[in-house]
């Protein structure tokens, strides 16, 4: 029997890889004898690049940027040949940013044009943008002024860093952008297809999580409005309720625009790279998951990337969620048949992550068992 395994990280716990061995050693306690291939899938997210640069012979370059908060911070491309991935949670990621310091208004994106910099400089001129888990929420405002765009008040000065500074945005100057953007080719792996603006945007889904409170969360959805209305005055291009636009805190909507960047299902882009499309063909079971399954799961994330290929060749897949949220019920219907939860009783957030590994290996080992024992029964 031929499993495959092909999960997303769990975030603040586990990379994939983690998540896949103690998904494969849960398993072998049932099925010892089986086959198993580990294929760790990211969806635009963090892992993006380990597992592009994995699959295509690459090497991760670490680079010092600008992190959400205005610090300097340690952060990391992939490059392969004239190929660099980025991942915009390497640089501007909300992992990174202790939970009372989460302010979205101020949290910049200039790391991730600085690394677009650094892998211009090392000669990249085709581009995976990878726009998961970001602490922003600036419409990608930072990442433009690092790569010479100016967003100016109506003085004529530079607008300051984070969401809510896009409110007093009065004219958007592209002479100064790097000329090398121009040249290259911009494709961005975005795991959502939440607009820039409105109940469905950026600020009204993500920003919450980021530390947004309601009141935030209005102030910041009127400025991505305004820097939508500029946009399209200054650039004639109307991306406010583009699907997708709104991933990365809307950083997606500037790639859009400023990189001519062509947005993709970021686990589309990665399970190509990864070859699982040759995994899964003459597999029996096909495993996925992530950290928390929910009705988002079926938009675009990696356990819907994973159902995709599977189906292609009519396999079984199930999947196991770190946690399960009420409406995870709705990846039933996109092809995933069996979900369980990793966590077996109550417990804090910090105890769940604490003990992952451990709660994965019981859960995928029980799951096999219920499988098998399924079998037997008919």
């Amino acid at each position: 029997m031929k499993i495959v395994i092909a999960p997303d990280s769990f975030k603040e716990s586990l990379t994939a890889l983690q998540v896949a061995h103690a998904i494969e050693a849960g398993m072998r306690e049932i099925w010892p004898d089986a086959d198993y291939v580990k294929v760790p899938v990211a969806d635009g997210g963090e892992g993006t690049v380990q597992a592009m640069t994995d699959a295509m012979g690459g090497r991760r370059v670490d680079v010092r940027v600008t992190g959400p908060l205005g610090q300097t911070v340690d952060a990391f491309y992939g490059e392969a040949g004239d190929l660099g991935v980025i991942e915009m949670a390497a640089a501007s990621g909300l992992e990174g940013v202790p939970p009372d310091l989460r302010d979205p208004r101020t949290a910049t994106s200039r790391g991730t044009g600085e690394l677009i910099l650094a892998a211009l400089d090392a000669g990249a001129r085709r581009f995976v943008l990878g726009v998961g888990g970001s602490a922003t929420n600036d419409g990608g405002a930072g990442m433009l002024q690092a790569l010479g765009v100016r967003l100016l008040d109506d003085a004529g000065d530079d607008i300051g860093p984070g969401g809510a500074a896009l409110a007093r945005l009065a004219r958007i100057d592209v002479a100064a952008l790097d000329a090398r953007v121009r040249e290259a080719e911009f494709r961005i792996a975005c795991d959502v297809d939440n607009p820039l603006t409105g109940p469905r945007g950026a600020s009204a889904v993500f920003g919450p999580q980021k530390g947004a409170s309601p009141a935030m969360v209005a102030q910041l959805d009127a400025a991505l409005a305004h820097f939508a209305d500029v946009i399209k005055r200054d650039l004639g291009q109307d991306i406010a309720q583009l699907p997708g636009a709104g991933a990365g805190g809307g950083i997606a909507a500037a790639m859009v625009v400023f990189l001519n960047g062509q947005l993709r299902p970021g686990v589309d882009i990665v399970t190509e790279a990864v070859g699982l499309d040759a995994a899964v063909r003459d597999a029996d079971l096909v495993v996925t998951g992530e950290g928390r399954i929910d009705g988002q799961t079926v938009n675009g994330k990696t356990p819907m990337g994973v159902a995709k290929v599977a189906r292609r060749h009519g396999k079984p897949v199930v999947a196991i969620g770190g946690s399960l949220a009420k409406d995870a019920d709705a990846v039933h219907a996109e092809g995933i048949e069996v979900v369980v939860a990793a966590v077996a009783r109550p417990c804090s957030v910090a105890e769940a992550l604490a003990a992952a590994d451990e709660n994965l290996r019981r859960a995928a080992r029980n799951l096999a068992a219920a499988l098998a024992l399924g079998a037997r029964l008919r």
